[in-house]
């Protein structure tokens, strides 16, 4: 039997799935945004960002984890999110909403802004265990996807693959999709060897999702 590069996380146990549960059940809150390198909050704990295309679902993801609505703010605008928004997690840790990539319906000037703050972040920012690349599903990696793991490799920032909107395919589908991405990931040092693959609408991934940043240090 042949293994997959990049295969699916495991489902955690029951005790590594509880660790997760409480952790997110701790309480998260918003804490700020971010538009310039000195605006960024005491690096005092452990901090865990998620990036992604512009509608890939980011914002709605966050909201699952945490079972909160209303935490992130989910727009039906593109690009809608300028800031890097940061959520305290308990005491232990730092969720970092970057800003979406790729059609954001921005003026140039903009977008270079959003991306000059976000590789000084990546490179600079000491607490970042790990960077989630969320990439939806139904579409597999980008090209504008491998640009933001690139630079992920450059910073020498960890990153793994969160794979959104599950439910919103067939099976043949998600294969293809996972084909595609597993062969984006290969050539990127910087990827961690697990995807997640997720669905917020029915909680499909979610446990394992919350486990994984429960486990991170």
């Amino acid at each position: 039997m042949t293994t997959l590069p990049f295969p699916l996380a495991p489902e955690p146990d029951a005790i590594t799935t509880e660790v997760g549960r409480k952790l997110f059940a701790g309480g998260a809150d918003f804490l700020k945004g971010v538009v310039a390198m000195d605006g960024l909050p005491p690096a005092d704990r452990i901090e865990v960002c998620f990036a992604g295309r512009s509608n890939v679902g980011k914002s709605t993801l966050i909201n699952a984890l945490t079972g909160r609505k209303a935490l992130a703010r989910a727009s039906n605008t593109p690009g809608r999110t300028q800031e890097i928004n940061f959520f305290t997690l308990t005491e232990r840790y730092y969720l970092v909403d970057l800003p979406g990539y790729g059609y954001a319906e921005a003026p140039v000037a903009v977008v270079q802004k959003w991306q000059k703050l976000l590789k000084a972040y990546l490179s600079g920012r000491a607490t970042l265990r790990r960077a989630f690349v969320l990439i939806d599903t139904r579409h597999g990696a980008k090209q504008v996807d491998e640009e933001i793991m690139t630079l992920l490799d450059s910073a020498a920032v960890p990153f793994q693959v969160v794979m959104t909107k599950a439910d919103k395919v067939r099976p043949k589908e998600r294969d293809e999709a996972l084909a595609r991405t597993r062969a984006a990931l290969a050539k990127h040092p910087a990827a961690y060897p697990e995807i997640i693959l997720t669905s917020s609408e029915i909680g499909e991934g979610i446990p394992t999702l919350r486990a994984t940043i429960a486990s991170i240090t």
